[in-house]
């Protein structure tokens, strides 16, 4: 039971200090008068005065309660580092036993609440970090101020919400994992594009950091760094440490070129988890130049023309052959072209300029020299792209398969012209092929329930003797319509009909012709996103999506290693005709690295290098002007726990060798009772009393 006096004007304090001041005024002028009854009058006012302030005796019947303190655990990334793990473990379960020693006090309860932090915690949404000021806040709201008697946190000290608000009222104390002589190295990214032309070269800007206490061997020097490109060793380049080096790297092909940069691990480093780079770089092509050689003007001929000028990237230049050399018809010499066309600048000096040839209804009559066909071979072994889409020469002696050309084709017409009506039919090759997979679903009506296509007829092919390539499309008899194939470093499509041109002009329908063409001649200049055989990992909010795509009947499992280091397979399954997917959970940022047979793929989830591993060092350096304005300390855990004592508020809480959390001496209240020290009866005997004594003495 506590018992003390309270205080319930019945009047405003303004008038009660006014009426105070009035009394001493007048009664001070009364005394100076030499009145006799001044002092008993004052008694009299003092009284109405005090039972004005209504005075009362409260007794209150208090239930302790408990002290609160805080023993946040840091479980990020960064403490898995070296002998941190142990250090943590050991000084957590040391806290804890001298913690439960001080809950047992009965002058100074204490209760122990454990927050583990990791990576996860934090903003949601946001980027993965190391958020001890966050949680530490959230339990503090939960709890009275006057209940907390401080926090401990066990932590390399590297926090990444610092500037986060922070009302706590008691002191805090970190508690340094990690060792006093750590030292790391670091490679920081300062300046990388997202886009890059293709064929052209894009500057990289980089810096290479040594943190921490540096051993002999690593002072001074440079550091060779390894630049591979889509998994590809491309050069080493010498960085010195502590500034800012550029280098160049070419763009090969369009679409994501991930460039992987890699500094060797050195001797006794902390972690190797900041020594690694990814920056994807977007290839785009600045034009697409295509090179469109019609062998005849025909109605396919303006399809062709039309297509490629309604893309706006396309640069197309169309050569047509209106009359052969050997055709005299009679033509007035003024009525024909003085300007001879630019053949050999074309297909000799310009040739490696242009991403893709279309021959369409090509027939060889000496416009085109051997010579010239013998350097679009050439072209297509050092990576350029022809497409033919034959028409009735092709089976005859003006046939492009008896020029230099038929070492790149993938196969040989027999001579045999089959004009009939039939339907293209997608191949069981085809249905996973990324040229013609889902194609029917292009079509302007859905198929039938027999499963006939949804588009028009064709009426002219030719016959093939098939020997390379991958046969996608079918028409009469199941003879190979479309076939595609890669010869050298280039790639080749043989189209075995010119009636596609029926398609676009809705014939019985029509048909997905563009759709078919486009997917065609992204194929064949080689965009990534049409690749038949490729391993494709992308991050989103559920995991690591694995997708593999095979012309093969694959069962697919991927060797996933994660950037600590630790494998783990994933078996795909298959989700449509050559296509696998499945998935991996991650719980870290940074590089993963998979591989399914000779494919390989790096993919970053997060930074390459997390912000746990920016600056991996142990330092209380970014949390001193926390501990200082809450009046906390800083131990190391290599040196030794300090002790814990319970100091009174407003004292010191650290010192040489201990900490200290506060004793708030916090209570509840259990009941109340309130006893008047003013009752009005004896206030007016006490008044009366005074007046008729000052009457008295005044009156003698």
């Amino acid at each position: 039971m506590t018992a003390f006096v309270t205080f319930d004007p019945y009047l405003p304090l303004w008038i009660l200090a006014a009426f105070a001041t009035a009394t001493v005024v007048i009664l001070g002028y009364a005394g100076w008068r030499g009145l006799t009854g001044a002092a008993l009058r004052f008694l009299a006012a003092l009284i109405v005065l005090i039972a004005l302030a209504n005075p009362s005796l409260r007794e209150e019947e208090r239930t302790p309660l408990t002290d609160i303190a805080f023993l946040v655990v840091d479980e990020t990334a960064s403490q898995g580092i070296d002998i941190r793990p142990d250090q943590i473990a050991e000084a957590e379960a040391a806290l804890t036993e001298r913690l439960n020693r001080l809950a047992t006090d009965p002058d100074a309860p204490l209760e122990l609440r454990v927050l583990r932090v990791t990576d996860s915690s934090g903003i949601e949404g946001g980027e993965r970090g190391t958020f001890l000021m966050t949680a530490l806040e959230a339990a503090a709201a939960e709890v009275a101020p006057d209940r907390i008697a401080g926090a401990m946190l066990l932590s390399d000290g590297q926090l990444h919400d610092i500037d986060h608000p922070l009302n706590f009222p008691a002191p805090i104390h970190l508690f340094l994992t990690g060792r006093s002589d750590e030292w790391d190295r670091r490679l920081v990214v300062e300046q990388a594009p997202a886009f890059g032309i293709v064929g052209e070269e894009v500057a990289i800007t980089i810096r290479a950091e040594n943190l921490g206490v540096l051993p002999e061997q690593e002072t001074g020097g440079r550091i060779p760094m390894d630049v591979l490109l889509d998994g590809q060793h491309v050069t080493t380049v010498p960085v010195p440490v502590g500034e800012d080096i550029s280098f160049n790297v070419a763009i090969e092909r369009a679409g994501q070129n991930v460039l992987e940069l890699s500094l060797p691990t050195g001797d006794g480093e902390l972690t190797a988890r900041n020594n690694a780079a990814l920056v994807p770089i977007n290839g785009v092509r600045d034009r697409l130049r295509v090179l469109l050689v019609s062998g005849e003007p025909h109605p396919g001929g303006r399809t062709w023309r039309n297509l490629l000028k309604a893309d706006p990237s396309v640069d197309l230049v169309h050569f047509t052959i209106l009359r052969p050399p050997t055709k005299q018809d009679g033509t007035p010499v003024f009525e024909m072209s003085l300007i001879a066309f630019p053949t050999r600048e074309l297909f000799m000096e310009k040739i490696d300029e242009f991403d893709l040839i279309i021959f369409d209804r090509y027939r060889r009559r000496g416009v085109l020299p051997v010579p010239y066909l013998a350097n679009i071979e050439r072209y297509v072994s050092q990576g350029g792209a022809v497409l033919i889409a034959s028409g009735p020469a092709f089976a005859g002696v003006e046939s492009l398969y008896r020029t230099p050309l038929r070492v790149i084709l993938p196969a040989e017409p027999t001579t045999r012209v089959i004009e009939e009506g039939f339907l293209p039919q997608v191949t069981e090759l085809g249905r996973r092929h990324p040229v013609t997979t889902n194609l029917e679903a292009e079509a302007p009506r859905p198929p039938a329930e027999d499963g006939t296509p949804g588009w028009g007829r064709w009426f002219r092919m030719i016959e093939l003797d098939q020997f390379s390539g991958d046969t996608v499309m079918n028409g009469v008899d199941e003879q190979p319509l479309l076939i595609l194939d890669r010869h050298g470093e280039g790639r080749v499509a043989l189209l075995a009909s010119d009636h596609a041109w029926l398609w676009s002009r809705g014939y019985e329908g029509g048909g997905p012709q563009l759709e078919l063409l486009r997917r065609l001649a992204h194929w064949l200049m080689q965009e990534p996103e049409l690749e038949e055989d490729v391993l494709i990992a992308e991050p989103d909010a559920d995991g690591l999506m694995i997708e593999r795509r095979s012309l093969r009947d694959i069962s697919p499992t991927v060797t996933v290693t994660q950037p600590d280091g630790e494998t783990l397979a994933v078996t795909l399954a298959e989700v449509s005709p050559g296509r696998w997917q499945g998935r991996a959970d991650f719980a870290q940022d940074g590089l993963y690295r998979l591989a399914e047979g000779d494919l390989k793929r790096v993919v970053a989830v997060g930074p390459s290098a997390p912000r746990e591993f920016a600056n991996a060092i142990a330092s209380a350096a970014v949390l001193q002007p926390v501990l200082d304005e809450t009046g906390g300390g800083v131990a190391r855990m290599e040196d030794g726990l300090p002790t814990i004592r319970r100091v009174q508020e407003g004292r010191n809480a650290e010192g040489r060798g201990w900490i200290g959390l506060v004793d708030r001496d916090a209570y509840q209240v259990a009941d109340v009772r309130l006893t008047s020290l003013a009752p009005g009866w004896l206030v007016l005997l006490l008044i009366a009393s005074c007046i008729v004594g000052a009457w008295r003495v005044e009156g003698r």
